[in-house]
């Protein structure tokens, strides 16, 4: 089914291309509505890479205000458009795109209650390619279509590149179990808590305490643990693939073999890590 205003918009705005977009990096579903972007955190933007099988550096030649019945899903205070933009780049995904594009957007007008200028826009898009029609996308969330910035543009692909890296982080499923041996000395010890994977790969905690010394904590990504490991740093894939996931406190089933003494140290030390990883930073805005 191809999407609203397709025949039409390609009359009206001539689209044409001649050669199409490779990439350089790296079910179909109705058009729905999409909200201008919003500010998102580091959480937000690999939340939207993971979902959007295609992702375009592209610059908005036209912007057709819809009406009508073809508006009617729209949410009140928000205006729809179908946008046709020129491809600079495909960032993500795999057999290319024509030179020039169409999507649906919804947008709502700004602080000053005016909706932004569109035409000439240079924005990135997250999306999906709509089936039978290679030269259309589908936005993939309300923060779809983002204005295009130096520092965004590099941290986009900074993601893509860390995502299809071969040693890319997997992903984490929940704790499996937990261990800690005490030391000869008082508040020495060392904790190790196994993780569980998408794809069944090693991923462990380490926790190490010595007399008169700060804690120190440690991820592993295969049977090998290095003490001389550091946290991952924040804003990293590795970084997001644990604070996005782990929950908050070690789950009893994880100590269930435990003494009780060992049990307390372990949760001790699960939280120092979840102190030392932070907040996800997760919102509701880039859904």
């Amino acid at each position: 089914m191809q999407p609203p205003f397709r025949a039409a918009t390609l009359v009206f705005l001539a689209l044409s291309a001649p050669s199409g977009v490779s990439a350089q990096a790296g079910p179909s579903v109705p058009p729905a509505a999409f909200a201008q972007p919003v500010r998102a955190g580091y959480a937000d933007l690999v939340d939207q890479i993971l979902a959007a099988p295609v992702i375009v550096d592209a610059t908005i030649r036209t912007a057709a205000r819809i009406k009508g019945a073809e508006a009617a899903t729209v949410a009140p205070g928000f205006t729809r458009f179908y946008v046709a933009a020129d491809v600079g780049a495909l960032v993500r995904g795999t057999g290319g795109l024509p030179a020039r594009i169409g999507y649906l957007v919804d947008m709502a007008p700004g602080a000053d209650g005016r909706i932004v200028k569109l035409k000439d826009l240079r924005v990135l898009l997250f999306a999906r390619r709509v089936a039978a029609s290679e030269d259309q996308l589908q936005l993939v969330g309300r923060d779809g279509q983002r204005e295009w910035s130096p520092i965004r543009d590099s941290q986009v692909r900074g993601i893509v590149r860390e995502l299809i890296a071969a040693d890319a982080p997997p992903v984490i499923t929940g704790i499996g179990s937990a261990f800690h041996v005490p030391g000869a000395l008082p508040g020495e010890g060392e904790t190790q808590i196994f993780l569980t994977t998408a794809d069944n790969r090693p991923v462990s905690l380490s926790v190490l305490r010595r007399p008169g010394e700060r804690p120190r904590w440690s991820v592993a990504l295969s049977e090998i643990v290095d003490e001389a490991a550091a946290p991952p740093p924040p804003n990293t894939l590795l970084w997001y693939r644990l604070t996005c996931a782990l929950p908050a406190t070690l789950p009893d089933r994880a100590t269930a073999t435990l003494s009780a003494s060992d049990a307390d140290a372990a949760r001790e030390d699960y939280r120092f890590v979840i102190e030392g990883l932070g907040p996800c930073g997760r919102t509701d805005n880039a859904g």
